[in-house]
């Protein structure tokens, strides 16, 4: 079926509202004013020299990454046996263990920062990194649950059955044909994990501390006592940082193949 006029007029008018708030805060982080507005006359980097100048977000931006980094490493890791045995086993619990991988999801954000901020206080991890990549990986958990869970629904078992006929072993076989065969979803579920972790701020407000603070939470306290272009700078490095990084993965691998699976072209 094809798209009539009124379809392309409403997808076109979707993305441009989609974009739309993005465009904007990239046009206000060059303003040379000393506040929010969008330059009509000429363009400055002032905002972006005040950038560097601000060791507290480069710092921050540090924490995230290796908070983000270090949480998807994690939660896909523990995805992949999990998801495993829920696609491919039938057991008594299976689905109320699949609800359980899945409750983060239910949960309100407030709700674990002030559940994590009493149990870090009990075990002495209050404002710790470990504690704060833990939390992390409780709330990203799912999100990769989800995508490796998918990839492994719709993997056929008879692959493994005929490598298995032909003299692979277990661990052959889940390194030659099981691993493979998952990685678009542990790509995806990396993806959406990191995306979740690095723009995390309502439950890491609770669990950070001076040392352990990142990006969102320190652009969260920076517009609490002052709002100028300087966020929306950082914003646009953020966005040129998003770009630079999927430009990159796509000419080294390819985007089509590390989450559909399928080969570059």
């Amino acid at each position: 079926m094809r798209n009539g006029p009124l379809a392309l007029v409403f997808h076109a008018a979707f993305v441009v509202f989609l974009l739309a708030p993005m465009v904007l805060v990239c046009l206000v982080a060059f303003t040379p004013e000393g506040f929010l507005s969008i330059p009509t006359t000429r363009f400055s980097l002032r905002w972006f020299e005040r950038v560097g100048q601000y060791p507290d977000f480069i710092a921050a931006f540090r924490t995230s990454l290796l908070v983000a980094t270090a949480a998807s490493l994690i939660a896909v890791l523990f995805a992949v046996p999990a998801a495993l045995a829920i696609a491919r086993y039938r057991f008594t619990g299976r689905e109320a263990l699949n609800a359980f991988f899945m409750a983060p999801l239910m949960i309100p954000h407030l709700v674990l920062g002030i559940a994590f901020l009493r149990f870090y206080s009990l075990l002495g991890i209050s404002g710790t990194m470990a504690g704060l990549i833990i939390g992390h990986v409780v709330v990203v958990f799912p999100f990769a649950m989800r995508m490796v869970l998918a990839a492994a629904t719709g993997m056929d078992k008879r692959i493994e059955d005929a490598a298995t006929a032909l003299g692979a072993d277990r661990i052959t076989t889940y390194r030659r044909i099981v691993i493979p065969l998952i990685v678009p979803g542990m790509a995806s579920g990396f993806a959406l994990a990191f995306i979740q972790s690095f723009d995390e701020v309502t439950m890491t407000v609770f669990i950070a501390s001076a040392t352990t603070t990142t990006l969102p939470v320190r652009m969260f306290t920076y517009i609490q006592d002052s709002i100028d272009p300087l966020i929306c700078a950082v914003s646009a490095l953020l966005i040129l940082f998003t770009v630079l990084a999927m430009l990159v993965i796509d000419r080294l691998y390819g985007l089509q193949r590390l989450f559909i699976g399928e080969d570059k072209s």
